[in-house]
């Protein structure tokens, strides 16, 4: 008896009423670890697949001078993200941009608003989906821009493009309030990527001696395939939890993906063409690319449909553009064209009739046509514009091409003092 004593007043005060105050809301770890688990995804897609792609499709002289640039552009838009950009973009603002509340991560709060997962690991995934879009854009001008170019690009172009983009469609700024939707990202990472890639290219120029193929069809292959790995993080993290709505993203991520495979190839033999290795994947991305904007909010044959005609869409876009874009890993057309399908046909692939959830209430099916129209529009015309300011300011201190003796010899010897293979 003498034993229970002390402990008599603490059981008193736990049998007490406590306050409302005291409940403290815990992050469920199920949905923690899934929300992580896709972050790792996204960063896989980023780094070892974006660049293997990137590096097989360039001449094997300039391989490591875009992996290279990947990295630089990873490096820096991930602490332009931490410094300003998560803030810029979620933090309380206005409907054009966020606030500085968490400038260098700070205040973020044990949970975010309105979901079961700390805000650092909100924070952490929407920083993979950034480091996708920025990763992409090396790839289209390889081989011919210097890298302390680039390195003084990615923090304006993540400042003047991708934040604005992203806080009006993901963050409810005023693109969201005009009834644009993107579940995933189709608009606000690969169309804003493919369009900043054609400015990019526009500006820059053609290469002098341009490898149409790649040195390496392997290497690119393999990217490609981490890429339909990795990029199925994007549609599942956007679910915000372990749901069934994750679910549901991952299998029309993986049936747009084949749909379009099978289609660009299909467009391949019907223009005449061989049926290539590359094209299929392309296809698979062009497919991946438009599912983004609603891989939860449609059914499977709307997810097929909408990978088919985006493949489809995006090779007769690369017949149509090859001879005036020099663009060697085709981010423009895949990404470009193949995310801006996605959300012109989400309206469609949402209805009940096609196996979609439905539009809520008051929305019908012209209003969100109109809707998906002026996003498009909107996400196109700043990221070239914005991607054009960028490229053009840094140029004035830094020039954005190699000179054509280093572009003739490669730009991995003459830089980095380095080649991609052995050839001893």
């Amino acid at each position: 008896m003498m034993r229970l004593l002390p402990v008599l007043p603490a059981l008193f005060l736990a049998a007490l009423p406590q306050p409302a105050l005291a409940q403290v809301a815990a992050a469920d770890s199920g949905d923690t670890g899934w929300m992580l688990v896709c972050s790792v995804l996204l960063l896989i897609a980023a780094l070892p697949g974006v660049m293997l792609r990137h590096a097989g499709l360039a001449n094997v002289r300039n391989a490591l001078s875009v992996m290279t640039q990947g990295i630089a552009m990873i490096a820096i838009v991930s602490l332009g993200w931490g410094i300003a950009g998560y803030s810029l973009i979620y933090a309380p603002g206005g409907g054009w941009i966020g606030g500085t509340a968490n400038l260098m991560l700070a205040n973020l709060a044990a949970l975010r608003d309105g979901l079961t997962v700390p805000e650092s690991a909100f924070v952490v995934f929407q920083m993979a989906a950034a480091l996708i879009a920025a990763s992409l854009l090396a790839g289209a001008v390889a081989e011919r821009t210097r890298l302390a170019w680039f390195m003084g690009f990615a923090p304006l172009w993540l400042l003047i493009v991708y934040v604005p983009i992203t806080h009006a469609i993901w963050a409810g700024g005023w693109l969201a309030q005009l009834g644009v939707m993107d579940f995933a990202g189709g608009l606000v990472v690969h169309a804003t990527a493919g369009w900043s890639a054609l400015a990019l290219t526009l500006i820059v120029g053609a290469r002098r001696q341009a490898s149409i193929a790649g040195h390496s069809p392997v290497l690119a292959l393999a990217g490609g395939a981490l890429l339909w790995i990795g990029l199925s993080g994007l549609v599942g993290g956007w679910a915000l939890g372990a749901t069934d709505d994750a679910a549901t993203a991952l299998l029309n991520h993986h049936f747009a993906a084949c749909a379009g495979a099978l289609l660009w190839m299909a467009t391949d033999r019907l223009l005449g063409a061989r049926t290539s290795a590359m094209g299929i994947l392309s296809g698979a991305l062009a497919g991946i690319a438009a599912i983004a904007a609603s891989a939860a909010l449609v059914g499977s044959g709307g997810a097929m449909l909408i990978g088919g005609a985006a493949a489809l869409l995006a090779r007769l876009g690369l017949a149509l553009t090859r001879r005036w874009i020099d663009d060697p890993a085709q981010i423009f057309v895949i990404h470009g064209i193949g995310g801006l399908t996605g959300a012109l046909l989400l309206p469609l692939g949402v209805l009940p009739l096609l196996g979609g959830v439905g539009f809520e209430a008051g929305i019908g099916l012209t209003d969100a046509i109109i809707g998906q129209l002026v996003g498009i529009i909107v996400v196109a015309f700043w990221a070239m514009a914005g991607s054009a300011i960028a490229a053009l300011a840094i140029s004035v201190i830094i020039p954005m091409r190699v000179t054509e003796e280093v572009e003739h010899d490669g730009l991995d010897a003459m830089y980095h003092g380095e080649q991609s293979w052995d050839f001893r």
